[in-house]
């Protein structure tokens, strides 16, 4: 549980880890895992961040959770989430990913945090209260000494989580949750993977392949 080169810099891996990485030492069950509970902060370097998006805690299912937000491996069924997500990506841009791993995106400057890096299994929220929401809070101010960054918000929590980082020179979109119960309250036809895509274009950089990319981009 190393915290990542590019990121252990900041104040929380001094201040606050050593509290939480004694509880994790405690606690049995938890996901995902050691090897998995940085895996989002490793996949992507600040001066590399080009877009945020905020879960809440990794998915409390046995084998789901693999320390990206929303993500999954690709031979675990999408969970309800995530299939909506995709419905308003083919929507959006006539694609979507063939399962529900998100490597891909993180590879292209796309951080996919959780607000709380870790879960015991069955118990989702139970790690909430641990102290983890100033490591995402400072990855973005870090991330943000680079330049402008596209954030998207869905649901209330990630919109709580992110009050007052996103700066005038930042790309918000904030909806609902893609979640079943919430998702047809503004995340249905809110276009968020162009609208990103072609505000990345207007900043001079490339777009996120969001479906699949070609083979020989990986």
């Amino acid at each position: 549980m190393t915290p990542p080169e590019a990121w252990a810099h900041l104040p929380f891996f001094d201040q606050d880890w050593p509290v939480i990485r004694d509880r994790l030492l405690d606690t049995r069950g938890w996901l995902p895992g050691p090897d998995r509970i940085f895996a989002a902060l490793e996949a992507v370097s600040p001066d590399r961040l080009r877009v945020v998006i905020l879960g809440q805690d990794p998915y409390p299912t046995q084998g789901h959770a693999n320390g990206l937000a929303f993500s999954v491996a690709p031979d675990i069924p999408l969970p309800r989430s995530l299939r909506n997500i995709y419905a308003e990506m083919r929507e959006d841009i006539g694609a979507s990913p063939a399962n529900g791993d998100l490597s891909h995106w993180a590879r292209q400057g796309v951080l996919l945090l959780n607000t709380s890096l870790s879960v015991p299994a069955g118990s989702a929220g139970a790690h909430a209260k641990w102290g983890w929401h100033k490591l995402a809070q400072q990855a973005i101010a870090e991330a943000q000494r680079h330049g402008p960054l596209a954030f998207l918000l869905w649901g209330g929590h990630a919109q709580k989580a992110a009050a007052g980082l996103p700066r005038k020179q930042d790309l918000t979109i904030a909806t609902a949750h893609p979640s079943p119960l919430s998702a047809r309250r503004g995340f249905f036809g809110s276009r968020p993977f162009s609208r990103i895509n072609d505000w990345l274009t207007a900043q001079g950089h490339q777009p996120i392949e969001w479906a699949d990319p070609p083979s020989s981009s990986l």
